[in-house]
């Protein structure tokens, strides 16, 4: 009797186990293509201090998409392609790739930019801004 009770206590608490797996993140969410609206020079930008991260949320786009946890769990990249007069942004991600000791973020910059100087109302500001599900240090090539 005691081994029957013991055996069904074992079926019971093994079928009410989970067995429910942890979606895992990709390793980088481009959060916002923007074809107007960047500065007015080319660079890229990691944010990895919580303090450059929390300026995000001052953006209604971002603010949505950029969770609390996010700030110590995650770095931040802006990519921002200076003047064209391109309609649409053409800086892409190629690829990321984790190593042991950092992340690797490869750019395809395929943006015709004009000199900053020679700027008029047709102009646009192009910038992305990407999310990095990690805390490594990041190197933009």
């Amino acid at each position: 009797m005691k081994k029957l009770i013991s055996i069904f206590i074992i079926v019971l608490l093994y079928s009410c186990s989970s067995n429910k797996n942890a979606a895992t993140k990709p390793l980088y969410e481009v959060l916002l293509i923007n074809n107007d609206g960047g500065a007015n020079i080319k660079f890229y930008e990691v944010l990895t201090e919580p303090k450059e991260i929390k300026m995000l949320l001052g953006d209604h786009i971002l603010r949505k998409k950029i969770k609390s946890s996010d700030i110590n769990e995650s770095n931040f990249v802006i990519l921002n392609t200076g003047p064209t007069l391109e309609t649409s942004n053409r800086v892409v991600i190629e690829k990321v790739i984790e190593t042991p000791t950092q992340i690797e973020v490869y750019i395809k910059d395929n943006q015709k930019n004009i000199d900053a100087l020679q700027t008029d109302d047709d102009t646009l500001y192009p910038y992305s801004v990407v999310k990095i599900n990690s805390k490594k240090p990041i190197v933009i090539k």
